[in-house]
Parts: structure tokens; C-alpha cells; sequence
């Protein structure tokens, strides 16, 4: 197969399939702005040139009906050797619907898929088709859910620390008049040499955010994510131009495309762009967007999902590290073999498995299924 694709033949997308999973969380969860008991998984399976390929998001129910009834019939047929030309066509497809929200998490899945089967197809791992600037991604330990009491907050933290995560992030921004102290038993229990990040989801205004940042820097808090509304660039501007020494101010997760992430750059919102691939439509989206934070000469970190995004950031040469995000790991890990642990606080790719590394634990997910 890796012979015809170098004498340029297509090799055509026979079949898509999609289900959806609903997944309880393991104890009640929360951040600044939103809370919830279960999460849900979107996975896309592509088949060609006699291989499979996977692609997931985490989205709603709604994601798989759209996939079903719109995407696949566009991809199917097309050249699976062509990522960015279905790619292309899956965006003027969803046109009428708007860039934003499901249409563009629906995309993410199917890209991933096709970029995973293309791999399979060539008998690579992915970050190797990608081509990679690094052997192995630098990750942060995230949870600490606002629902949590201070001793499984410092549990978790601590066990990150302990297992090597250099850094651990922590949700804020429920009960603001709670969040300093929460930051004190978090710096108790990772210790002085670790890093400790915070996130408020936005949920704070601009002052009081100012207020809290002033604060968090006697505890050494060193990434400040979403301390306002991410639609708020001049309010992340302000928070950039006036946090403590050493405090980056950080946002991207909720951008659907590149405008989002151009506006988000030109307004000097952020010291480190986030962009997360099962919602920016899939690798292909996710490139760009480290593209795009290259020529603004700052970092890119991937918002969750680890597994999905462990691979195309082999790939980002200018890459802070991303989130190893509770939820998300524990899904991955109970749905999907071939996931990798953090070691020494960093995902080393397994280069001894075409794609992504993954293969769906269809037996374990059918209690899931939606």
C-alpha cells in the first residue's frame, strides 16, 4: 500500500462509522463557571486501502448526528492519502451551520480519523508523518475541580508531583472568597519546586481577577488561565500587561478556527496560546494554530484530551507543555488501547504502532454507548 501511495494512486475512503459514549465521572466535577457528572466521546472509525482509522471529540450526542447525516457523506470516496483536501471539504459543507461549536467538533473527529488512517495506510506513526521537532511532549497534571475538599485536591496534586509532573493546574473561580486558600493547601502539597497553575474559567471580572493575581504570586502561581471571559481580549490584555513577573495569562481553548486564535494574538491577549484539536477541527485546525502562534513568537499548548493530541505535538516546535487533563485521561485510558503514562512528565510517543497507537476497546465501551 505504501508503494501505491508513492506512485500517487488514490487509495478512496470506503466506509465511516460513528457512535457515542457517555462516561460518568468518577466523583462530581467542576470549575468556575460550569459543572458536570459524566462526559461524552464521539469516536469516528474511516476505512481504506484495508485499514481502519480512529478519531474522537469530546462533545455532545448532537456531534454523531451531524457526522452521520453531513460529514460522511462528503469523505466518503475522497482520496484518504489527502487529509486537507476533505478537510477543505468538510468545512464548505457545514457553511450554513456556522464554524462554531459541534459543526467544528465534528470535523475534529473525522480529521483525526483521517489523518490516523492515512498513517495506517503508510505504515507510520503519526508524529513521524508529521514530522517531528521532538521524541517525546512535556505535560501538566490538571484537575483539581472546585468540587473538590482540600485533602483530594492535595491528593492529586501531590500524586502528580510525585510521579514527576514538574506542573499541576487547579480550578478556581466557584467561590472566589475560597480560591486563595485553596491555592495555599495546593503549594502545601506540591511542595516548593514544582510549578502551580491555576484556572478560572473565566469566571472572575477584570479587578477582581488583578486582585487575585496579586495574590496567587506569594504561592508561586505561574500560568493564570481564562482570568476573565475569553471573549474579553481587552480584559486579557489588561491581566497580561499588569500580572506579576512570571505569571503567563493563557486562553484559547474555546477557538473553533483561526480568525478566533488571529483576533485572540492581535489584541496581545495572551503570553501562551491554547488550542484544542477535538474542537478546532482536528490535527489539521491544530497545526495551523501552532503555525499561527509561531509567528507571533509564542508558545502553543493543547487543551485536553491527551491521547488525541500527544502526536501532532511531536510535530510543534514551539510547545509549552499540555494538559493531562483527569477526566480525559481516565477515558482514554478505560477506552482505547496503546495510551501512554507520563514519564518523567512527559508522553513518549510509541513508535511501534502505526497512527495514533489506538485501538477501541469496543467491549469495555458497550455499557457506554449512547
Amino acid at each position: 500500500m505504501a508503494t501505491m501511495a508513492r506512485r500517487g494512486s488514490a487509495v478512496p475512503i470506503e466506509r465511516l462509522d460513528v457512535s457515542a459514549y457517555k462516561i460518568p465521572t468518577d466523583s462530581p466535577e467542576a470549575d468556575g463557571t460550569y459543572a458536570w457528572n459524566a462526559t461524552t466521546l464521539v469516536l469516528v472509525e474511516v476505512s481504506g486501502g484495508g485499514k481502519r482509522g480512529l478519531g474522537y471529540t469530546y462533545a455532545d450526542a448532537a456531534t454523531a448526528t451531524l457526522i452521520q447525516t453531513m460529514l460522511a457523506e462528503v469523505v466518503q470516496g475522497h482520496d484518504a492519502l489527502a487529509v486537507p483536501g476533505a478537510w477543505e471539504q468538510m468545512v464548505r459543507a457545514i457553511r450554513n451551520l456556522g464554524r462554531p461549536g459541534i459543526a467544528s467538533m465534528a470535523i475534529a473527529a473525522v480529521d483525526v480519523a483521517l489523518w490516523d488512517l492515512k498513517a495506517r495506510i503508510l505504515g507510520l506513526p503519526l508524529a513521524s508523518l508529521l514530522g517531528m521537532a521532538r521524541a517525546a511532549v512535556p505535560v501538566y497534571g490538571s484537575g483539581g475541580f472546585t468540587t473538590y475538599a482540600h485533602e483530594q485536591l492535595q491528593k492529586q496534586l501531590g500524586d502528580w508531583v510525585r510521579q514527576g509532573i514538574k506542573q499541576v493546574k487547579m480550578k478556581i473561580g466557584t467561590h472566589p472568597e475560597d480560591d486563595l486558600d485553596r491555592v495555599r493547601a495546593a503549594r502545601e502539597a506540591i511542595g516548593q519546586h514544582a510549578k502551580l497553575m491555576v484556572d478560572a474559567n473565566g469566571a472572575y471580572s477584570r479587578k477582581q481577577a488583578l486582585a487575585q493575581a496579586q495574590a496567587f504570586a506569594e504561592y508561586g502561581v505561574i500560568w493564570f488561565e481564562e482570568p476573565v471571559s475569553s471573549d474579553d481580549l481587552l480584559g486579557l490584555r489588561l491581566m497580561r500587561d499588569h500580572a506579576p513577573a512570571g505569571m503567563d495569562i493563557a486562553a484559547g481553548e474555546y477557538g473553533y478556527d483561526l480568525v478566533y486564535f488571529r483576533r485572540m494574538l492581535e489584541a496581545g491577549a495572551v503570553d501562551v496560546l491554547q488550542a484544542d484539536g477535538s474542537r478546532c477541527a482536528g490535527i489539521t485546525g491544530f497545526l495551523r494554530a501552532g503555525t499561527l502562534a509561531a509567528a507571533y513568537a509564542l508558545q502553543l499548548s493543547a487543551h485536553c484530551a491527551p491521547s488525541l493530541h500527544l502526536h501532532p505535538c511531536c510535530a510543534i516546535p514551539q510547545l509549552y507543555p499540555i494538559e493531562y487533563f483527569h477526566d480525559h485521561a481516565r477515558i482514554e485510558r478505560m477506552l482505547f488501547d496503546g495510551t501512554v503514562e507520563p514519564v518523567d512528565g512527559a508522553l513518549h510517543p510509541d513508535l511501534s504502532r502505526p497512527g495514533l497507537g489506538l485501538e477501541f476497546k469496543r467491549a469495555d465501551a458497550t455499557k457506554y454507548a449512547l
